[in-house]
């Protein structure tokens, strides 16, 4: 697996935190969500725990500034990538991913601040936003389960 440069992966790490302000919004309940049909116009590869979901990211080498739609749960400790619809499949089976495809809800933030179980990472940026390609983001998620499994066993 390829090492990434730094700022990448403080960018992707950092952003995943909330703030203390963010928080403070949830607390107040200023956040607002709604329930979204998956596998329409993307389906969404939950990852857990969200670290995991940040260190592929990262080794993919893709940006937060790019408008790639990520959201965290973080009650639950996932992160939620979208990809293009019908693709999800291809992370499947893998230690720690479920997919979220035709059948499934998602809940996500109806505006800026969302909430704790749906908080924007990386919001969308256009109408139709770039998506994640799957073989690459389940490329990066089987090579961090080996490390990790590898690391497990010395």
């Amino acid at each position: 697996m390829a090492k990434s440069a730094k700022p990448s992966t403080s960018t992707w790490h950092r952003l995943a935190q909330p703030s203390g302000r963010l928080r403070a919004q949830w607390v107040r309940g200023d956040g607002r969500t709604r329930w979204v049909a998956c596998g329409r116009t993307w389906d969404a590869v939950a990852v857990s725990p969200i670290s995991r979901g940040l260190d592929a990211l990262v080794a993919m080498r893709v940006g937060p500034r790019h408008g790639y739609p990520v959201l965290a749960d973080h009650l639950r400790d996932q992160l939620y990538v979208l990809v293009p619809p019908g693709t999800g499949q291809a992370a499947a089976g893998l230690p720690g991913v479920r997919v979220l495809s035709d059948g499934f809800q998602l809940l996500m933030p109806a505006g800026q601040h969302g909430s704790p179980v749906a908080h924007w990472v990386s919001p969308p940026r256009e109408n139709t936003p770039p998506l994640i390609h799957p073989d690459r983001l389940t490329h990066h998620l089987r090579a961090l389960a080996r490390d990790h499994q590898e690391a497990a066993t010395s």
